[in-house]
């Protein structure tokens, strides 16, 4: 077992250093923050074009989108660094991770040059639309229907849960092509600019606070979609859904260690009691730490460990909702209290951090379901186990 980076990736990780001491912006410059997870204030939108410009926004691309073809090593050092500074390079994380991500893996090239690239660039900004009413974890039970026209389709349904809707300007959409296939098999992908006539977006609040308002029910009547919007292949909507949560799953174990680092830090054990769950957070964190890194390791070499990162994704929501739980409990009334928190370019973080310990409790029950429900890992983690799923 080897503990320590090789020279190259401290030597990588060193010129990634230097790029951010040369070129953060200064903090007076950042007082405007993200609304939404697709709102980008004006002077992110520049600090995420010099990444972009200069290999630092998404390292494992290839220099056209963004990156420098880092290997996954090189990847996991820049987010360490990202958390450690508690930077983020993106106020638009699903456009950059999930959206712009598909349409690198499964677009054409001229629908990266026409989607992926302005995404990445942050000349415009994404969402998905992927659950529904009837269709939460279960991807495969979705009704909004693609009907053929010509060249165009017809989209009719509803999404929900669609964060930052009402702010960006385009949506990965999954819709249903083929009434009369397997559910699995009758999904395809679409990209569905917001302004499109007959979609319409209505952002609603969260039970945590009132002024929290990233959710959307998003509902399509009659809207046309060019087939040239088509991502993948019709009917490969399953194929493309397990790789966008296959982005959106693959580092978040890293995003889970840092708040659960920063919950550890702030919890205040006074009782035995007490003492006995941040000893029990502690050792959470630590084999947070020590999966993740195995499962990077494996990623390195090429292996495929989904149920490694089902894993963490499990440990990581699961730990930091009992530290929330934990620390509010611990705090007594003092827990209604909003902190005077600041934290330059992290606008999540910044959120998370300046709010009482009972809103940070409420939103940590939002982890073991975004990305993926606490249960669904499970029954991924016992299929890898070659245990019964049900």
């Amino acid at each position: 077992m080897q503990l320590s980076f090789d020279a190259d990736v401290e030597a990588f990780r060193a010129e990634f250093v230097a790029f951010l001491d040369e070129n953060l912006p200064p903090e007076a410059e950042t007082a405007e923050r993200s609304r939404t997870c697709s709102h980008i204030p004006e002077w992110a939108r520049r600090w995420q074009r010099l990444q972009f410009d200069s290999g630092w926004l998404l390292p494992g691309n290839p220099p056209e989108f963004g990156g420098r073809n880092a290997t996954v090593v090189q990847q996991y050092v820049h987010r360490e660094e990202l958390s450690r500074r508690r930077i983020y390079h993106t106020y638009n994380p699903q456009g950059v991770g999930i959206v712009a991500a598909s349409i690198l893996s499964f677009g054409t090239e001229e629908q990266k040059q026409r989607w992926a690239v302005p995404i990445l660039r942050a000349e415009m900004t994404a969402s998905v639309g992927m659950s529904e009413p009837g269709a939460g974890s279960d991807l495969a039970g979705l009704r909004t229907r693609a009907d053929a026209d010509g060249d165009h389709f017809v989209v009719n349904g509803q999404k929900v849960w669609t964060s930052g809707a009402h702010d960006a300007d385009v949506l990965l959409t999954f819709v249903r092509t083929d009434q009369e296939a397997p559910k699995h098999k009758g999904i395809s992908v679409l990209l569905i600019p917001t302004e499109s006539e007959g979609l319409v977006r209505r952002p609603f609040p969260t039970i945590c606070h009132a002024d929290d308002v990233d959710f959307n029910e998003v509902f399509f009547t009659d809207v046309r979609v060019p087939k040239e919007n088509l991502i993948g292949p019709a009917g490969g909507g399953w194929r493309v859904a397990n790789g966008a949560l296959g982005h959106e799953r693959t580092m978040m174990w890293m995003q889970y260690a840092d708040r659960l680092h920063n919950l550890i830090t702030d919890f205040e054990p006074r009782t035995e009691i007490e003492r006995d769950r941040y000893a029990t957070l502690l050792m959470d964190h630590r084999a947070l730490q020590l999966i993740g890194s195995g499962a990077v390791a494996a990623a390195a070499r090429g292996e495929a460990d989904l149920p490694s990162i089902s894993v963490l994704k499990v440990l990581g929501s699961e730990a930091e909702r009992d530290a929330t739980e934990a620390a509010l409990e611990a705090a007594g009334i003092d827990g209604l209290r909003h902190p005077a928190t600041t934290a330059p370019y992290a606008p999540y973080d910044l959120d998370y951090l300046s709010a009482s310990w009972m809103e940070r409790y409420f939103r940590s029950f939002a982890g073991t379901i975004a990305g993926g429900t606490s249960e669904i890992q499970r029954n991924i983690i016992a299929r890898g186990l070659g245990m019964p799923t049900h």
